[in-house]
């Protein structure tokens, strides 16, 4: 599962961990990448949403705060039950001219399933098209999907602010594959914003040799109004090495 879960604010203004934590727990994800969660931030009471939100759904976590201010942070996090390792989690490009930019990150863990290592990256593009790009460049290389480590099975998911057609997305396209499109005769859906879910920014995509066997994205009353993002989940098949 991916999921933007805005800090944890709902589209009735109110901060609650427990409610994204229950919109999450309804899906049984066996591994969940949120986008968008606050650490020790004055806006959101001091909450770490990471911890919280894990503990609740008694998960492991790594969390990489794209944006650091003192004790305050802002980023993405890897939660399963499955054994999991960090391999990196770091920054990614902005632009030169444009210093005032939200910083943007990624994370990249392996998880253990039936003895085979699994590589997912979380990651949270930016809102300028020409960032995006330079971020999308930066993922593509050596440093992270292009890295000799990142090899089996590869999920590359989260936020891409970028909808299928676009330049981000056709980039991605080249070295794996949209895993909405690969359910037969299905067709992929939006989770943006999460009242009428049309945008289609919240992307999971998978290696060649992943499987996608279903297609879910939550829309129940309390999942529309949780956060301004629905959750997408997508079951796979991962074949034996």
């Amino acid at each position: 599962m991916t999921y933007n879960v805005h800090s944890c604010i709902g589209l009735d203004g109110k901060i609650d961990v427990e409610r994204i934590a229950r919109v999450i727990a309804l899906a049984k994800p066996d591994v969940v990448v949120l986008q968008e969660l606050d650490v020790g931030r004055d806006r959101t009471q001091g909450l770490d949403q990471a911890q919280l939100i894990a503990r609740a759904l008694e998960m492991e976590f790594h969390f990489h705060p794209a944006m650091h201010l003192e004790e305050e942070k802002y980023g993405d996090a890897i939660l399963t039950h499955l054994p999991m390792t960090l391999v990196k989690a770091g920054p990614l490009p902005g632009l030169a001219d444009k210093p005032k930019l939200e910083p943007r990150g990624a994370i990249w863990a392996t998880v253990e399933l039936h003895g085979q290592q699994i590589n997912i990256i979380n990651t949270h593009l930016g809102l300028q098209p020409r960032e995006r790009l330079a971020q999308i460049d930066a993922l593509l290389s050596e440093e992270w999907l292009g890295h000799p480590d990142c090899n089996g099975p590869v999920i590359f998911c989260g936020d891409l602010n970028a909808q299928p057609g676009s330049e981000v997305c056709r980039r991605l396209n080249q070295k794996m594959t949209d895993a909405q499109t690969l359910l037969e005769g299905y067709r992929p859906r939006g989770t943006f914003p999460s009242r009428f879910a049309a945008i289609r920014i919240d992307h999971i995509y998978v290696s060649e040799s992943v499987e996608v066997t279903a297609v879910e994205i939550p829309g129940s009353v309390q999942a529309k109004i949780a956060s301004d993002h629905l959750p997408l989940l997508i079951a796979l098949a991962i074949p034996q090495p």
